[in-house]
């Protein structure tokens, strides 16, 4: 499991730490405040573990920065040469260190201090965007592969490992019912044929992706990631807005088996701006669930600060709930005759 997560002058963020729940990680925030890139520096971590590749060149193919310059993402306050660095934790003592400076280029030259769990033990990890790509997937893998086109790694990511077939031998007891649960709000299950994914129920007829709705096809890959074991005990999620897309009863199901998946030693680190998933999510948590909020906001100074709680209701920076009371404020006024 992911313990923390440390910024240094690194993209958003002028100094940042994060402390992490074994379980459900959820940060919320406004536009800008740096969840996707934290979301994006943690799985590149996780990714090259196990000796999977150098952190830096995934660094790179997850942020795109202008000409593949690792350089260019270090925070930059003003003209002149600068540092930054990002630290990702395993348990308590097992350290990830990227140090870059603004003039580097070459990612392979940044500066890499890795203790030797992370080279010897990889994590499996997965990262959901908010476009959801399966539909878009034959072809798209085989192109990346040969071609220098603009897409971030996480997308080429995400279809690799829907691809994967699955485990062999009998479903254990826990992950059948997982499957169970998602096939039937899909109304059938998903199959894989080429490069193309379907959905197939028991009769009637079976559908391309393509012209499946983007909320399906998101339980659609859920379903895929625990067939295949790519989230399952030790695995770690990233998921940028579980919410997108997603009717309210959908959303129930995804926070259902987000609370399931994390109870089977599934850690996960959620960005989101939705009330109603915060709330599914609240409801659903009982005595043994782990999660942890952590709001991104920006200070006086424009500085991008954390806080963090275990317990929603007490954060002080809350965009969400920020904006849904002035939303209540405006309703009422408008009901009374007013207009704000």
């Amino acid at each position: 499991m992911l313990t923390q997560i440390r910024f240094e002058n690194f993209t958003a963020f002028k100094k940042l730490d994060l402390e992490l729940s074994p379980g459900i990680n959820i940060l919320i925030g406004t536009n800008g405040t740096g969840k996707t890139h934290a979301l994006k520096a943690a799985y590149a971590a996780c990714a090259i573990a196990g000796g999977k590749g150098h952190i830096g060149e995934k660094l790179v193919s997850c942020f795109l920065p202008l000409e593949g310059s690792i350089g260019r993402l270090v925070h930059r306050e003003g003209p002149g040469r600068s540092g930054g660095s990002l630290e990702v934790w395993r348990k308590k003592n097992h350290r990830l260190r990227i140090y870059q400076s603004t003039v580097m280029d070459d990612a392979r030259q940044a500066r890499v201090i890795m203790d030797d769990v992370w080279k010897k033990v990889s994590i499996e990890c997965a990262y959901i965007p908010v476009k959801e790509m399966l539909a878009n997937a034959p072809g798209f893998s085989s192109l990346y592969k040969e071609r220098a086109i603009h897409f971030e790694e996480v997308y080429a990511d995400i279809i690799d490992r829907a691809y994967s077939p699955a485990i062999r031998g009998p479903r254990l007891k826990e992950r059948q019912k997982l499957l169970e649960i998602l096939q039937k709000q899909l109304g059938g299950w998903i199959e894989t044929r080429g490069e193309t994914f379907f959905w197939k129920r028991s009769e009637g007829p079976v559908l391309e992706f393509t012209l499946l709705a983007e909320g399906f096809r998101k339980l659609g890959l859920l379903w895929l990631l625990i067939q295949n074991g790519t989230l399952w005990n030790g695995s770690v999620l990233f998921w940028d807005e579980p919410e997108a897309n997603l009717n309210p009863a959908l959303m129930r199901t995804v926070a259902r088996i987000l609370h399931f998946l994390q109870r089977y030693g599934v850690q996960m680190i959620l960005a989101t701006h939705s009330l109603a998933f915060l709330k599914e999510l609240q409801l659903l948590q009982e005595k043994e669930d782990n999660l942890k909020y952590h709001a991104l906001y920006r200070d006086k100074n424009d500085i991008i600060q954390v806080e963090s709680s275990d317990d929603y209701l007490d954060l002080c920076s809350n965009a969400i709930s920020e904006a849904m009371d002035d939303l209540f404020d405006r309703t009422m006024a408008h009901s009374l005759g007013g207009r704000r």
